[in-house]
């Protein structure tokens, strides 16, 4: 058992966190892998990182972008899983009684990858409430540092610290300020992967999978992102691995490739997801009944009106 590595701060023992074993390996939207690079680049000794957010639907791959963002710079990683109950003490130092009786405080993920200068990812942030939000404010700015009140010590962030905040789009538990927000930039967007790439993101996790049962998976999920479904390649692999696991279970009476991905496909993600054709049209409804993108157009009544982007008629000077 390795022993857990300390460090003194104000006259407070700080016993620090172990980093994650990361071989994380980013597929496909190579951009936006460049574009979280360049938020954590320096470019002048008076410069700073910034600290972006990644938006996606879940299962698309933000946490696995920045994993692999930090082992191409070489750092250690940490990630800390937001919550709707994080409470400030949570994100920064949370004191611990010991078997001795005695008080022992312990860093978090962040304070370890600030103190030892690592990468550090906050999963979920559109989970936390602004009181724990607030305790990061002079870290994500110009200042560089928080204070643990349950310490009493001020944390200043190591030169090579790096920070990332995954973000669902999905009813988030909590409104993040403006205030915060306005420290969390830029938003780097990541959609839905291609054919190729979604194909060599199954193939990465499931090597053992059978061609035509990666096929079937891909052709899913891409028809669902045509259909603007979230499904997404976490749900591929884990329908894709349920399957395998019953066509490998009983010899004497075994399933049918097709009967196996159907059940895997009704178990995994529902009823609805046997007809996507469906299952888009009833939210299309849900959603007012448009499913196509609005454009600047659909918010005019009279498509004679001269603001109208369409128009190309002659405004009478009358009009003037």
């Amino acid at each position: 058992m390795s022993v857990q590595e300390s460090v003194e701060i104000g006259g407070v023992c700080l016993r620090l966190g172990a980093p994650m074993d990361n071989s994380a390996e980013w597929i496909g939207q190579r951009e936006v892998l460049k574009q979280l690079l360049a938020c954590w680049l320096v470019v002048d000794s008076s410069d700073l990182p910034l600290t972006p957010r990644l938006v996606g639907v879940p299962g698309i791959g933000k946490t696995a972008l920045a994993m692999s963002a930090a082992a191409m710079r070489g750092q250690d990683l940490y990630v800390f899983q937001c919550t709707a109950d994080t409470r400030p003490e949570d994100l920064l130092v949370t004191p611990v009684l010991s078997h001795e009786g005695k008080i022992a405080y312990h860093a978090s993920a962040l304070v370890t990858a600030m103190l030892r200068g690592g990468v550090c990812v906050l999963d979920e942030g559109n989970r936390m409430n602004e009181k724990s939000w607030a305790s990061l404010a002079p870290l994500l700015d110009q200042r560089r540092y928080v204070e643990s009140i349950v310490a009493g010590i001020v944390l200043h962030a190591h030169p090579d610290f790096r920070c990332a905040v995954t973000m669902n789009q999905d009813d988030s538990t909590y409104e993040i300020p403006d205030y915060i927000l306005s420290r969390l930039q830029p938003t780097l967007p990541l959609g839905f992967p291609n054919r190729q790439d979604e194909l060599a993101i199954l193939q990465y996790h499931l090597p053992f999978a059978e061609p035509d049962m990666l096929a079937m998976t891909v052709e899913f999920l891409q028809r669902s992102h045509e259909l603007r479904l979230d499904f997404s390649a976490r749900d591929g692999l884990n329908l894709l691995r349920y399957a395998l696991k019953r066509l490998a279970q009983d010899s004497e009476h075994p399933l049918s490739k097709d009967a196996a991905w159907r059940e895997a496909l009704e178990n995994c993600l529902g009823d609805d997801a046997l007809n996507l054709e469906s299952l888009a049209a009833r939210r299309a409804r849900d959603l007012g009944g448009n499913q196509l993108p609005l454009g600047l157009g659909d918010f005019f009544f009279d498509p004679d009106d001269p603001l109208h982007p369409d128009f190309d008629g002659d405004i009478d000077e009358d009009d003037s």
